[in-house]
């Protein structure tokens, strides 16, 4: 009764769409990791809809829409999204956050802008205050979206920014005023509070009701805190094991496990990239494909497909089925390069690690395929896109081990083939 959406590579690529497809026939959607550092964009009737924190599947009238306790929420982002989606008429009645999920407090976001600051070697975090919140939790010293019901964050406020303004002393930073975040956070919690609940009774309530339930992942597995490529990674775990920490569903529950990934390879901020293309090539995907950041704005890396690194996140994740975006856009290149394996100790295999040595000295091995697919955005049959198209599909499924069920063939909701 509960399908997921996961993210294949290193974000960005196009959970959204897939999301807002599933969650046409899904009662409840929820978010179960990460932050405001992620963002799923969605153009429905003309109209584009950036969300960080809101599930996505809030724009199908009569789906609930969850924030798990996995999350972590800054609550002026998070009202800012509500207020959008209100005076864009969209129903916001079914909208419920975790009672047991964290909130991101001033204090964490200076302490990401000045640890990332204090690095050589950076990590390209959004600064966004995500993994001091995560960490928090974890020191349990957090505060929860619960605490805002029972008023007990501000006592928590005090406690924790004289802690903080001890460690900014220290290093010579300016000090945070705790009575003005306190101001700042009532405010916020009297706007939150209708919305917050027990949302594990709740999405055990649509289980035991035979509910259809989606869960949609932020980031993407190779941004996984311990299956991703360490230290350039999110402060979560955005792939399967996080569904269940981050919102109390069993994993007897779960049915479908999708992997999203693009018809090439993008990556934002630092951290290894083997079929990057620092030339021409990436530069042109990147304009074809608009690859800057939702969140960040920043202009994202790209290259081609990477297979063993595919064929490790359906591992991974146990994924069911491949959601494979931008066919439209690799589709406008004369030829198109996959990578079918590693060069490495002397052989060619499909062996993947993200091991930090071990992917600065294995060379990544080409198969060529034609391009220029033309115009495909109106195709909605796998069997009637073009053979080029075909045959660089196929040889994507035969590598990955896992079939691949949805095709994205344009930039609208609609563009899309159903396999």
């Amino acid at each position: 009764m509960v399908d997921v959406v996961l993210g294949g590579f290193y974000g960005d690529e196009g959970k959204g769409k897939i999301i807002d497809f599933l969650a046409k026939d899904a009662d409840v959607s929820v978010r179960f990791s990460g932050g405001d550092n992620a963002g799923h964009t969605i153009n429905v009737n003309g109209k584009k809809f950036a969300f960080h924190l809101i599930p996505s599947g809030i724009l199908n009238k009569g789906t609930k829409a969850v924030l798990g306790n996995g999350v972590v929420i800054n609550p002026k982002v998070l009202i800012g999204e509500l207020e959008n989606l209100k005076a864009n008429d969209v129903d916001i009645s079914n909208f419920y956050i975790s009672e047991k999920a964290q909130i991101i407090m001033p204090y964490h976001i200076k302490m990401d802008e000045l640890e990332e600051a204090q690095r050589e070697n950076k990590i390209g975090t959004t600064k966004r205050g995500i993994g001091p919140a995560y960490c928090d939790k974890f020191q349990r010293s957090g505060i929860r979206a619960e605490d805002f019901v029972s008023g007990k964050f501000e006592e928590k406020i005090r406690e924790n920014t004289k802690a903080k303004n001890i460690l900014f002393k220290t290093y010579g930073f300016e000090e945070l005023n705790a009575e003005e975040i306190i101001q700042e956070y009532r405010e916020y919690s009297e706007i939150l509070k209708p919305y917050i609940v027990d949302t594990i009774g709740l999405l055990h309530e649509s289980i035991e009701k035979g509910e259809k339930i989606l869960c949609e992942g932020a980031q993407a597995t190779m941004l996984d805190i311990d299956f991703g490529s360490y230290p350039f990674v999110t402060s979560s775990n955005p792939t399967i094991g996080g569904v269940s920490t981050g919102t109390g569903i069993g994993a007897k529950y779960i049915g479908e496990v999708y992997g999203v990934i693009k018809a090439y390879a993008s990556r934002v901020g630092e951290g290894p990239f083997v079929t990057e293309q620092k030339n021409e090539i990436g530069d042109l995907i990147r304009e074809l494909g608009h690859e800057y950041g939702t969140t960040t704005k920043r202009p994202r890396r790209c290259g081609w497909l990477d297979l063993p690194a595919l064929k490790y996140t359906v591992m991974i994740n146990g994924l069911t089925g491949i959601a494979i975006n931008h066919l439209d856009t690799i589709g406008k290149l004369d030829k198109i390069k996959l990578c079918v394996g590693y060069e490495h100790d002397g052989k060619v295999d499909m062996k993947y690690s993200n091991n930090e040595a071990f992917l600065a000295k294995v060379k990544p091995v080409y198969e060529e395929f034609e391009g220029n697919f033309g115009e495909i955005s109106h195709i909605r049959r796998k069997e009637d896109l073009p053979e080029k198209a075909l045959k660089y599909l196929d040889r994507i499924e035969e590598l990955a081990g896992a079939p691949i069920k949805f095709i994205g063939v344009g930039a609208d909701r609609e563009d899309m083939i159903i396999v």
